[in-house]
């Protein structure tokens, strides 16, 4: 069995996919897993890090903007769109996959257009309720659609009817034992581990506000930090540094630019502190891990907000919508989950009733179909 998945450019797509590479392996030994991304992206890190092998074409964004900087970006756009036709068709010749799967980016919409003009099987997985501009056009045409949510469907327009499976997460997440997780990252059990990001390129918002509480916190030793700034928060170490916080080794503030060992973070982690994406919700879920949910405002139909109340409604998170978001709101939240335990336990649970713990396998059943493995 060859399968070939191609993701790109966040997390929330990248993540998905290397997962269901674990499993197929799982599956199957001696399947071979080749990923197509984009070049220069974060996916050219962690996929060779998870241990596949990736191949990359050059892609760009549309720019929104008029100006004469913007049409000229475009215009980059448009020709790269077509020179990655041209190489994705290459990579899927040397390769010949059995099935190609898409979970998002800008650089599945033209490796999949080929494969299915070559006549292989196809199928895409869509993370969110509002699908993407890519995964809606290509819904058209391949074989298979997969969905987190039911929600999407009415958004988009399938060949076939789409199957709702939930979104997978990395086995090696899932099996992890937070008491070994703890003595990778040598944190004591007996303090409260806080677990911050804002995403791969980093939330500004966010990045203020824990720069604000890891100030005010970092005292108390029975709390220890890990936060990710994200590409553009490198500024966040220098800050605290101005405010007289020591970090690194041998401290209980670990400072990040990205969080390479989430396998190891979060299962030993105590509490969430993060964006609303569908993967790290999923994460969350599967872990039945407490958290602070901050939706990004910038999104396409304000799906995060969507995403985090229907955890908050259930009391399977807080949620704190970035309008009201400050260092002071943030820091109170956590002390107060932090001196009341059984409400912090019991937001985790909460969380965990509403984990579908079979996507992998539902996701994996759908792309094997799609082959002659038995």
């Amino acid at each position: 069995m060859k399968i070939m998945l191609v993701a790109g450019g966040t997390g929330g797509h990248i993540n998905p996919a290397v997962a269901v590479a674990q499993e197929l392996k799982s599956l199957d030994p001696d399947c071979e897993i080749l990923f197509v991304g984009t070049k220069g992206r974060m996916e050219t890190r962690i996929v060779p890090q998870a241990g596949f092998e990736i191949k990359t074409v050059e892609m760009n964004g549309f720019s929104r903007s008029l100006s004469p900087r913007g049409i000229v970006e475009n215009f980059k756009t448009v020709y790269l769109t077509l020179k990655a036709s041209s190489d994705a068709k290459k990579i899927i010749l040397e390769f010949s996959p059995d099935a190609v799967v898409g979970f998002g980016g800008y650089v599945t919409g033209p490796v999949l257009r080929a494969a299915v003009k070559m006549g292989i099987k196809t199928a895409i997985h869509e993370q969110n309720a509002f699908p993407g501009v890519a995964n809606k056009t290509l819904a058209k045409s391949v074989d298979k659609v997969m969905l987190t949510v039911g929600a999407a469907e009415k958004y988009m327009k399938c060949k076939n009817p789409p199957v709702v499976t939930g979104l997978p997460v990395r086995r090696d997440i899932v099996k992890a034992d937070r008491d070994f997780a703890r003595a990778q990252l040598r944190v004591g059990s007996d303090k409260m581990l806080v677990l911050s990001m804002g995403g791969s390129l980093g939330a500004e918002a966010i990045n203020n506000a824990m720069t604000e509480v890891i100030t005010s916190l970092h005292t108390d030793k029975s709390i220890h930090f890990i936060h990710a700034t994200g590409q553009y928060g490198k500024w966040v170490g220098d800050k605290l540094k101005e405010n007289g916080v020591a970090f690194g080794e041998g401290t209980n503030v670990d400072i990040r630019e990205y969080i390479n060992d989430m396998d190891v973070c979060l299962p030993a982690c105590d509490l969430v502190i993060s964006r609303a994406g569908a993967s790290s919700i999923s994460e969350i879920q599967a872990l039945s891990k407490p958290s602070i949910l901050i939706p990004s405002p910038n999104v396409a139909e304000n799906h995060q907000f969507h995403n985090a109340m229907a955890l908050a409604q259930n009391d399977g998170a807080l949620l704190i919508e970035e309008k009201d978001l400050s260092g002071e709101k943030l820091t109170e939240t956590v002390l107060e989950l932090k001196n009341d335990r059984a409400k912090l336990l019991s937001i985790g649970k909460n969380a965990g009733s509403e984990a579908k713990l079979n996507a992998l396998s539902e996701i994996c059943r759908i792309i094997t179909s799609l082959t002659d493995f038995k």
